[in-house]
């Protein structure tokens, strides 16, 4: 397969998730685990999942008062079977959130008091490697115990409960109806085919493995092997009674980088815990398929930003003759460079028939991790975050679901039976990448005969969970720690504001001390004593000029080198005002409507006035 090599080596190392116990998980920005969920969330959820489900829509639980009263469970209550026809050993599901529209559920059970957190990751039975009771499509039928699967429509597929994300796996798949046989009791024109392989999270339910790119198949009609809707020559056809051996070989998982925060490989999980149909679950957003792994559907050729996108020849023009127009003026619009897709340098991914390899099938498969996100997306995701509400939000880190999954796809009425072992029908030889290297066995000393280099698919669910607990332990430490910081944040902020109110009281202290000491100097200057109750007045003309006070127009009624009646000039001086001194004593400086202080009052003397005298 052409595709960009992955810049980021991998390097043998202990599991990650089981090593960043106690550790920091994903420098991303600061979460507040005490935010309010909004009722509505940005992204509306679909649950419940069931088709034509008139139920109201699943509560948030957000709090621990309101979850006092709930059993603490280790294993949860769903699902209920419920018989897909009379007598028959397939069943439907309920009491589960079924996967759809962009929207994974998983079982969650109330955490015990003294907990940061309200819910943690629980089981449900069989807790064995299976099918998901949750990860399938809907119009999949299910054995009780997991393994046995049945199809009843177009091809749909199925998600086993646990990803493989490093090493070497193995695990058989057995034909009970397929190949193109027809099922009796149905008339359909075409009959029951099967597709088996590998596929990520983002691969859809609603069609056969190897749709996309997402996903590798192996056809029984024709042994072709699929990818991207591609078939190729590969192996042998198979139908029922046939045993498909299925192999994978995964590198190491990278470690993430700590100096780099925005490295896909860091743990992070974002989900939201939800009751549904009475069982306590965790809504989560799932992972969205880029427009760089959608590009390589396109036939056309167009897209050439990226290396890992194949381009087909180009078409002859047919004889037409290319138009004759003048230069173009109309600038290309903006294309955004699709970023390059990483691979899994070292993976493989081979196919057995009833223990014969077909050889390997498909190579250096795409990397699982999340692409890196670009400035702009980060400061869209920035910009739609809101304060105080819990929403849906994209994850651009590694949630511990990552992974490549053991992914069946029926057609019409295919039964197909899973053994993930550890005892098979056909057991592989202990070293299958030998064998699929063309080593012959006789090359091999029988004393230095290697040791099984691979794993049964048995042995991950195990391992997996115990990967989903310490991610458990870690978000649990985390919300203890933001408790502690908000706590001590709060307390910061109490202080803060008492000591605010502390120098608002003194200021107004000052302030009506202040307001006391004017007031009492000008009551000194008056001959009163000031009241004690003075220091609440202002100083105005109107705290001046109370019930017995004297009039200030004393102060400036004087009239200097005149004597009331003398004559001067034959003219005889009146102490009456005149209209302009009347107008300004009744207006500009009336006791009951002016507000300026004592002693900016100034009363004029009364002009007097030039009518002259009578003479006895």
């Amino acid at each position: 397969m052409l595709a960009e090599d992955s810049a980021d080596s991998r390097e043998p190392s202990a599991n990650p998730i089981l090593a960043a116990v106690g550790a920091p998980a994903a420098p991303s920005g600061p979460q507040n685990r005490k935010r309010k969920r909004a009722a509505p969330p940005t992204a509306s959820s679909p649950a419940p999942s069931d088709p034509g489900s008139t139920t109201n829509p699943p509560e948030v639980l957000s709090s621990r008062v309101d979850l006092s009263s709930r059993p603490q469970l280790s294993i949860s209550r769903g699902p209920t079977f419920v018989s897909a026809s009379e007598g028959s050993e397939y069943f439907k599901t309920d009491l589960i959130g079924v996967n759809r529209v962009g929207f994974r559920y998983v079982p969650a059970g109330i955490n015990p008091p003294g907990c940061a957190l309200p819910c943690r990751t629980i089981e449900s039975n069989p807790t064995t490697y299976r099918v998901s009771w949750e990860d399938r499509s809907p119009f999949v039928t299910v054995t009780k115990d997991g393994l046995g699967i049945h199809g009843t429509t177009g091809f749909r597929s199925a998600r086993c409960n646990a990803p493989m994300a490093e090493g070497k796996w193995y695990m058989e798949v057995k034909i009970l109806r397929g190949g193109g046989e027809h099922h009796s009791e149905n008339n359909r024109r075409e009959g029951s085919h099967v597709r088996l392989g590998w596929g990520r999270r983002e691969a859809p339910l609603n069609g056969p493995v190897g749709l996309d790119g997402y996903s590798y198949g192996y056809r029984d009609k024709t042994g072709d092997k699929v990818t991207l809707s591609r078939p190729r020559p590969y192996g042998r056809p198979f139908g029922t009674g046939d045993v498909i051996g299925m192999y994978i070989s995964l590198p190491p998982r990278r470690s993430a980088s700590a100096k780099d925060p925005h490295d896909p490989a860091h743990l992070k999980r974002e989900r939201i815990p939800i009751e549904l149909k009475g069982q306590e679950m965790f809504e989560i957003l799932e992972y969205p398929q880029s427009k760089e792994m959608t590009a390589l559907m396109d036939y056309s050729g167009k897209s050439t930003s990226s290396a890992s996108v194949p381009s087909a020849p180009k078409k002859a023009s047919a004889g037409k003759i290319p138009e004759r127009s003048g230069p173009s003026t109309t600038s290309k619009p903006n294309v955004i460079p699709l970023r390059p897709l990483p691979v899994l340098q070292g993976s493989r991914i081979a196919f057995f028939l009833n223990g014969e390899s077909q050889g390997v099938a498909y190579q250096d498969l795409y990397d699982y991790l999340q692409l890196r996100q670009t400035e702009t997306q980060r400061k869209k995701e920035k910009k739609r975050t809101r304060e105080g509400v819990k929403e849906h939000r994209e994850n651009p880190f590694n949630d511990g679901w990552l992974g490549y999954y053991p992914f069946i796809s029926v057609f019409n009425d295919a039964i197909v039976r899973m053994n993930p072992g550890p005892d098979f029908e056909f057991p592989p030889p202990n070293d299958i990448d030998a064998l699929l290297d063309g080593t012959p066995p006789s090359c091999v000393e029988e004393d230095t005969k290697p040791a099984r280099t691979w794993r049964p698919a048995s042995e991950r669910y195990a391992e997996f969970m115990a990967e989903q607990w310490a991610l458990d332990a870690i978000e649990e430490a985390e919300a203890k720690e933001d408790a502690i910081r908000l706590a001590a944040n709060e307390k910061a902020e109490a202080a803060k504001k008492a000591e605010r109110e502390k120098k608002k009281q003194a200021a107004e202290a000052r302030k009506r001390a202040k307001l006391a000491a004017v007031a009492e100097a000008q009551q000194a200057l008056r001959g009163t004593p000031a009241s004690v109750d003075d220091e609440r007045s202002t100083p105005g003309l109107s705290t001046l000029m109370g019930p017995g006070q004297p009039s200030p127009l004393r102060h400036g009624t004087t009239y200097q080198g005149h004597v009331y009646g003398s004559v001067e000039n034959g003219y005889s001086y009146s102490p009456a005002p005149t209209s302009a001194s009347v107008g300004e004593v009744q207006g500009g400086q009336s006791e009951y409507n002016s507000e300026m202080e004592t002693e900016n009052i100034v009363v004029e003397a009364p002009t007097p006035s030039p009518v002259p005298a009578f003479e006895a």
